[in-house]
């Protein structure tokens, strides 16, 4: 069991899905818009999987596994921002022109794209411990700009694909389990508040 428990091996299942990216960034042509939807699924899939980690840790508090999800969801966010690097590069590549990517900066799905991913870049540089101690109380209010990130991951990938279906099957249950964190925060806020 040790095995599952490292690090490195987490790391190895991590990056799997590079593989098949990888692959169709070779390819070139046509594969880069095959690689640019999935590197940004993958970005938003592995970004919600390090959010849940605390509201599933609250809810299952007796289960090992969401622990081990909360230890390990520094190693999802970096994930998330490599896998978004990856979808960004195929963005630049499929588009092969500046002026083109300067002229559709605007539109709602693709600045909403490049802010998320401006977001992401200090909260990945920082997702470790040496920039925790080092940055003490201003560590956490700096990580917590995953939720604009989120919000604009969101809406980035609704109005570039012009739909909400797959937008909603990964961002609802995020969105349900964050809104259970904050009411239970909330409550627990109100009882200390009136034992005190």
């Amino acid at each position: 069991m040790s095995i599952f428990r490292s690090k490195y091996f987490l790391w190895c299942i991590l990056a799997l899905p590079s593989i098949p990216m990888t692959i169709l960034l070779i390819q070139g042509g046509e594969a880069i818009a095959e690689l640019l939807h999935v590197s940004g699924e993958f970005a938003a899939r592995m970004m919600i999987i390090a959010m849940i980690a605390t509201p599933l840790q609250m809810i299952f508090s007796k289960r090992r596994w969401p622990l081990w999800l909360v230890r390990n969801r520094r190693y999802f966010g970096v994930a998330a921002f490599a896998y978004a690097a990856v979808h960004t590069l195929a963005y630049i590549i499929d588009m092969n022109s500046l002026k083109d990517m300067l002229a559709e900066f605007w539109a709602l799905g693709i600045w909403t794209g490049w802010a998320a991913f401006v977001i992401f870049i200090p909260l990945a540089v920082t997702s470790n411990d040496a920039s925790q101690r080092a940055m003490r109380l201003w560590w956490k209010p700096l990580q917590r700009w995953v939720y604009p990130a989120a919000v604009l991951t969101l809406i980035h990938w609704i109005f570039v694909h012009n739909e909400l279906g797959g937008a909603l099957v990964h961002f609802i249950p995020l969105a349900a389990l964050e809104g259970y964190r904050i009411y239970t925060n909330w409550q627990r806020g109100l009882y200390s508040a009136a034992q005190a």
